[in-house]
């Protein structure tokens, strides 16, 4: 795997609005200051409230947001744009398909976290902080630093609205499962999935009910539409039904049309 895809990054509570706002600001062409400065006053009520640290929990926010929608890890400027350009004619139920996107592309982590969360969603109905964060270690350390990001990468997901609390303390159920049916969100969603991969590639019949993606209902998709409608994926014929989806190199192809 690649480094990012082994660090952990994204390490605090983070409200969907406050996804929606960052990404608003960077589609109506505001600078880095520009945004920033809209973060601050965004939150400055809202987290550490009267605290000027340099690193303190405001400003890893921000420094999440900045880095999802824009500042984006390098590769994933083609990916934002997209999910830009559908941002604005999406509804508000279809656009957190989008910062959900974002956020496992930039932050594997998230997609790590919601990887462990949708399987034993899937098996016992329901998960726990222990479950989860005791798979997470499992996958990026004994570290007491994973074990908070985790909490608070759950705690996220409450906020989202895609989990909710139980009586049990600690224990969550499922919550509100949207259905997406629009081609360009799925084939989007799928490329999206694969940044968070580590290697990049995946059968569409894993991606499209990838628990990674357990808050969403995805509609059926041909590879055939994927290919039409992601040109930076690669199909590879892999059986019948089993057809691989793979993120282009183009600095590959590049060098082998040079070599010929």
């Amino acid at each position: 795997m690649t480094n990012r895809k082994t660090q952990i990054g994204f390490s605090q509570r983070i409200r969907l609005e406050w996804f929606e706002q960052t990404a608003n600001l960077v589609l109506a062409g505001n600078d880095k200051t520009a945004v920033k400065n809209s973060l601050q006053a965004l939150l400055e009520n809202k987290v550490s409230v009267g605290s000027q640290a340099v690193r303190g929990n405001r400003e890893k926010i921000i420094t999440i947001l900045l880095k999802t929608w824009l500042t984006v890890p390098y590769g994933l400027g083609a990916l934002r744009d997209n999910g830009l350009e559908m941002l604005a004619r999406l509804s508000r139920d279809e656009r957190i398909a989008l910062h959900w996107g974002m956020a496992m592309a930039a932050y594997p982590f998230w997609g790590a976290v919601a990887a462990h969360t949708g399987r034993l969603l899937r098996l016992q109905g329901t998960t726990s902080v222990a479950q989860v964060q005791r798979r997470v270690r499992e996958q990026y350390g004994e570290r007491s630093t994973v074990s908070r990001a985790t909490q608070r990468v759950l705690r996220s997901f409450i906020d989202w609205g895609v989990l909710e609390d139980t009586h049990n303390t600690g224990v969550y159920a499922p919550g509100r499962l949207y259905q997406i049916q629009d081609s360009m969100l799925i084939a989007w969603l799928v490329e999206a999935s694969l940044y968070a991969h580590a290697n990049g590639t995946a059968s569409l019949k894993d991606l499209l009910t990838s628990p990674t993606l357990f808050p969403f209902q995805l509609g059926y998709l041909a590879v055939e539409q994927v290919a039409d409608l992601s040109p930076r994926l690669d199909i590879l014929r892999h059986g019948l039904d089993d057809d691989l989806v793979m993120i282009r190199d183009d600095k590959q192809k590049a060098t082998n049309a040079i070599a010929k």
